[in-house]
């Protein structure tokens, strides 16, 4: 059964309309795309300093936002960095995006934007495979934490690698092992 969703955000204003032919969360595709978090649970542990999606809020599943809240996970006004997990600046504007030509197909704010459409079960061929492929080539960040820094890191509640993790964390990979 599919739904047809209307965006009513500040960037959207009505214009832009998708429809959901996939099952919600049946986003893993074996050696392709496994992402390692939900959408809800990196915005419940805090990613782009608490102003992503805020104006999305009707798009969305609200317990991902209601969770976000609770966990003090979203900026109220301006992006703040203590909503990110670990505590750092890890983005950058999306005018820095739009520059080096990072926003693909109707998804005007990026990656996670579409990885949140995509896990509602949103489908668009061809953007899709660029997507998945921008999210496998990050796993070398994944890389380089696992290869310095030391297993009991964290530990203390001090991170190796703070940026690259909250990096990771935002583009769905393991950022505490």
């Amino acid at each position: 059964m599919s739904r047809v969703v209307t965006c009513s955000n500040k960037m959207d204003q009505g214009r832009y309309r998708y429809t959901l032919t996939a099952s919600f969360g049946d986003v893993h595709i074996p050696g392709v795309f496994e992402p390692h978090f939900t959408p809800g649970e990196m915005l419940a542990l805090g990613v782009f300093e608490g102003k992503y999606l805020n104006d999305c809020q009707d798009e969305f599943p609200p317990e991902w936002f209601e969770t976000a809240r609770r966990n003090r996970t979203l900026a109220s006004d301006a992006p703040d960095v203590q909503c990110n997990f670990f505590k750092v600046k890890s983005r950058q504007s999306l005018r820095a995006w739009r520059a080096n030509g990072w926003l693909y197909g109707p998804d005007n704010r990026g990656w996670f934007q579409w990885y949140c459409r995509y896990y509602c079960g949103r489908r668009v061929a061809g953007v899709d495979e660029v997507q998945m492929k921008r999210w496998r080539s990050f796993k070398r960040h994944y890389g380089q934490v696992v290869r310095n820094c030391p297993k009991n890191d964290g530990a203390d509640g001090v991170w190796c690698r703070p940026k690259q993790r909250q990096a990771l964390l935002q583009w769905a990979y393991p950022c505490f092992d």
